[in-house]
């Protein structure tokens, strides 16, 4: 498919032009799914014969870290409370206060939760750009394959309808009619996941890591990526969190862990060649955040404007990685068995997510 051209009706296209360097429309007009549709019955047969002892790993923090806000202001820890019942919490409830046969004591709990502020998935819908998808001139809110704000990801006007509610209201004032995250739930996200360990080849502290040093990094360990493959990026910053114990150094943290540079064009583009389906790391943003400078204007997160916007390469963030990355060193692997289902959320443009990784 051309640059310029799209097979529907001149009315019933999202794009006339997509963006340089993207796949709009490859995986088909509509798709939502991106290189998640690289996760074919092959890759998962690939990664079931990477399972050899049987052993599991959990590759998500407890969802209660990183612990305040530091990390994001405007993203906070999960809220636990009872659910109502008669009036009266509904948390080791008598059933017999009820009636004097009943003999159960009930608890049942609900959580107020941000999605995206601990180990988490990217939808396709948490990052767009203003883009000329029309080819008027006039750049547009568009998102993945030309999905458009307003449109297909709706959202409210008004701040009173954002943030966490007030009591007694329960609805809901956003949805990601399109490219929300139960587009990925449905696909199971499993297959072979692939370990480059930044920790052990660069050290703890905070380095930018560009195409040259991640090739270098490939070689020594003799990692390979393939089409199709999960790739995880191992810092050791997920651990620094779990160290601090839901007390987050900010200034300690922002000299901790590897960081991609995304201003890196081999960089990008050895992520477009490689094929891998879905990006991961245990740092905040997978990439530096905030990039380095660049003039005019431009992308803030350009590593995320190419997986997201340009690829649909979803991005795990804060994922723990340390337990499994050094397993497999000691044990000379890079491969595994991953399976990392967000939740089924409809509309929901993150999704927090419990990965497991089985060697």
């Amino acid at each position: 498919m051309s640059e310029s051209n799209h097979p529907r009706e001149a009315e019933e296209r999202r794009w006339v032009h997509r963006p340089p360097g993207s796949n709009w429309g490859d995986f088909g007009v509509d798709d939502q799914c991106g290189r998640i549709n690289l996760l074919t019955p092959q890759k998962v047969k690939q990664g079931v014969a990477e399972v050899q002892e049987g052993l599991t790993f959990c590759l998500s923090l407890p969802l209660d870290l990183p612990g305040g806000n530091v990390l994001n202001p405007r993203r906070l820890p999960p809220v636990l409370r009872p659910t109502l019942r008669n009036g009266r919490p509904n948390m080791n409830y008598r059933l017999i206060t009820d009636n004097p046969m009943h003999t159960d004591v009930i608890s049942d709990d609900l959580v107020v939760m941000h999605l995206q502020y601990s180990t988490q998935w990217d939808s396709l819908a948490h990052v767009g750009q203003m883009f000329d998808a029309n080819g008027d001139g006039i750049a547009e809110a568009v998102y993945y394959n030309g999905f458009r704000a307003g449109r297909h990801i709706l959202a409210p006007t008004e701040g009173s309808d954002a943030g966490v509610p007030a009591p007694g209201q329960s609805r809901s004032t956003s949805k990601a009619a399109a490219l929300g995250i139960e587009n990925m739930a449905v696909r199971c996200v499993q297959g072979r996941g692939v370990m480059i360990d930044l920790q052990a080849n660069l050290g703890r502290g905070r380095s930018l890591v560009g195409y040259d040093s991640l090739m270098r990094i490939l070689e020594a360990d003799k990692v390979v990526v393939e089409t199709g493959d999960m790739v995880c990026l191992h810092t050791g910053f997920a651990q620094a969190l779990i160290e601090m114990a839901g007390q987050p150094d900010a200034a300690v943290l922002d000299q901790t862990g590897a960081v991609l540079d995304g201003r890196d064009a081999k960089l990008l583009q050895w992520i477009t060649d490689s094929g891998l389906s879905v990006l991961i790391a245990d740092n905040y943003a997978v990439e530096a955040h905030p990039a380095i400078g660049h003039p005019g204007c431009c992308a803030t997160l350009p590593l995320h404007e190419h997986c997201l916007f340009k690829l649909g390469v979803h991005l795990g963030e804060i994922w723990h990685l340390s337990e499994l990355a050094n397993w497999l060193r000691a044990h000379g692997r890079s491969r595994f068995l991953m399976t990392a289902p967000p939740l089924r959320l409809p509309g929901a443009v993150g999704s927090p997510a419990t990965p497991v990784a089985t060697v």
